[in-house]
């Protein structure tokens, strides 16, 4: 038969409603007493049922997570670091994979009481959820938010410092016709990453040679680069704004006998999974999965415990990892 919270009262010699209490972390226990249950929990090997202590606490022991696609590793490897960290406290992590609200301005992850608290990882429709996460007073983490005004809610990347490097980069290796290749306008690090990159020329007195923008893909490079080729407008070296846009490049080069970096030096960011794999390994700019979780679920775990304090926003820088795709010009 299982050990019931009556056994451990029993044992321990106190009452239920005290057992309860250390259970549920009460500090009003006296020591002496929440020793013994402790000792009685330990002899007759119990385990609580989670669903009666988050009852108890008036929680559901979740924590969600909303993402817009599980399709890139750095997404991937931020969700399972989160899962990880959030187990390691006693919660359970649900993912949702969306773009935005439904049609009727809701989602179903932040309906009926279902969460403790939700993350969003580069939310797309970000005032939206803010306005209705607000509204049902939902604790809420915001991972490379888009709004500057949602800061103070947020981890966020250093994404101008991350372009700004990539740009130095480039340009101490001795190149001085530099394109960048970046994604969609909508998305803020697209903005701040171009802006960074930039800065960077611009104090040595340069300009982009040519900025292009499309989608976050591998086609976008590729495509890009077969034009450029035709065109016999290829730069230098290039910028791109992700490891897939900068990975489709590299690939319609090498179709085209070219070599990576004799011919031109390529530089991504994120430092996918992919990016230490194939030849030549990209040179990239590693967003810090981990750091970005752990930031984000101790952000949250306060949210919780202690509703009523501020927590502030965190900013974490990214960094260069230099590989195979970036030579001396």
């Amino acid at each position: 038969m299982k050990t019931s919270i009556f056994d451990v009262a029993k044992r321990s010699g106190l009452s239920v409603v005290t057992v309860s209490r250390v259970l549920n972390g009460a500090k009003t226990v006296r020591e002496k007493n929440r020793l013994k249950v402790l000792e009685a929990i330990r002899e007759l090997d119990y385990r609580p049922s989670a669903a009666a202590r988050s009852l108890a606490r008036g929680r559901t022991g979740t924590i969600g997570l909303i993402v817009t696609t599980l399709q890139d590793s750095f997404f991937d490897s931020v969700a399972k670091e989160i899962n990880d960290l959030l187990a390691a406290e006693g919660y359970y992590l649900a993912i949702s994979v969306s773009r935005g609200l439904d049609h009727s301005g809701q989602h179903y992850m932040i309906q009926e009481d279902r969460l403790d608290g939700l993350i969003l990882l580069s939310p797309v429709e970000e005032e939206d959820f803010v306005r209705e996460l607000r509204a049902r007073h939902i604790p809420y983490v915001l991972i490379d938010n888009q709004q500057p005004a949602h800061n103070e809610e947020a981890v966020q990347i250093d994404n101008y410092r991350g372009g700004y490097v990539a740009g130095r980069h480039l340009l101490e290796q001795g190149h001085q016709r530099i394109a960048h290749l970046c994604g969609e306008e909508l998305y803020r690090s697209t903005v701040e990453r171009r802006r960074g990159f930039v800065q960077a020329l611009q104090e040595e007195g340069l300009e982009p040679m040519i900025i292009e923008q499309g989608e976050y893909s591998i086609g976008f490079g590729y495509a890009t680069a077969r034009r450029w080729l035709e065109a016999d407008t290829l730069p230098e070296a290039i910028f791109a704004g992700d490891d897939y846009i900068a990975l489709g490049f590299i690939n319609a080069l090498l179709e085209a006998g070219l070599s990576i970096p004799r011919d031109i030096s390529v530089i991504g960011y994120d430092d996918q999974v992919i990016a230490a794999k194939l030849h030549p390994l990209l040179t990239t700019i590693r967003q810090p999965a981990d750091e970005i979780a752990r930031a984000a679920v101790q952000q949250m775990l306060r949210k919780i415990n202690e509703p009523d304090q501020p927590v502030p926003g965190v900013c974490i820088r990214p960094e260069l990892i230099i590989r195979q795709s970036t030579a001396v010009r």
